[in-house]
């Protein structure tokens, strides 16, 4: 008698579904992997859903409510390893712009009723309420990372994902330094690679969207480009981009907020 597959589950919080249509578009390796795994819970692709426990679930989207918190210490006590996709899941996402600002404020001016809106001041990523296993940033994923991953627990083995800044994927794909050569402001050189420097290919500077690299530094950065001319709250804006509740960038963009 064959071995039950392994149980898949793949759940969504607060997010635009950007990494979970990133995992569909696997295509032809997402055949592959349905094959060796029993897609449990996954209401982006398939209506069945099956209950835990789960031997690996991916999480996408931040917390934002009472709810997704209660929701996802369900989704901890269920899953064997919990991994979270994009930046929502790892860093807060780019709605934890809220967490610099008076949320009831918005809430007054977006929405015509604000006593029907529920929502936590803050904007916060899974970690910050359970234990994970792995972080996947990105926004949204990079696909054949997500299926090194997978790959890589259901062979029991580490996965092998880039270590290094954005700056080593501009240089291998020969795009110009438009900081060096323009004056650009760019995060690139603080960034984890898995774009393939898609920005500075076409003009344009790095927004973190990867999140922080395993060593940046973020304050020397900074202070090159102060030096370079570019204002302070232009760089503050930089810093708080999809990943900006990160906290190497994010303790980089209050220094300088609160810098005289």
């Amino acid at each position: 008698m064959d071995a039950p597959k392994p149980k898949l589950a793949v759940f969504k919080f607060a997010s635009c579904d950007g990494c979970q249509l990133a995992m569909l578009n696997l295509e032809d390796e997402l055949l592959d992997l349905a094959g060796a795994v029993e897609i449990a819970y996954f209401l982006e692709a398939r209506s069945k859903m099956t209950e835990g426990p789960y031997d690996v679930t991916l999480v996408e989207g931040s917390v934002t409510t009472r709810e997704e918190a209660e929701r996802i210490r369900e989704v901890r006590k269920n899953s064997k390893y919990l991994i979270t996709i994009g930046a929502c899941a790892t860093a807060g996402g780019i709605q934890a712009l809220r967490n610099w600002k008076d949320v009831d404020e918005f809430i007054r001016i977006v929405y015509a009723t604000p006593a029907y809106i529920k929502t936590l001041k803050e904007s916060t990523p899974i970690s910050a309420h359970v234990a994970v296993d792995f972080e996947l940033y990105g926004c949204p994923i990079n696909k054949y990372q997500l299926l090194e991953v997978l790959t890589a627990l259901l062979i029991g083995r580490t996965p092998h994902l880039p270590a290094h800044s954005v700056c080593v994927e501009c240089k291998r794909r020969g795009a110009v330094c438009v900081t060096v050569a323009q004056g650009i402001p760019c995060v690139g050189p603080l960034t984890h690679a898995g774009c393939g420097a898609i920005c500075p290919a076409y003009n344009r500077g790095c927004y973190g969207c990867f999140g922080p690299m395993e060593s940046p530094n973020a304050d020397s950065l900074m202070r090159h480009l102060q030096g370079c001319g570019v204002p302070r709250d232009d760089l503050v804006r930089l810093l708080r981009g999809f990943t900006g509740y990160a906290e190497a960038f994010r303790s980089a963009s209050e220094k300088l907020e609160k810098a005289p």
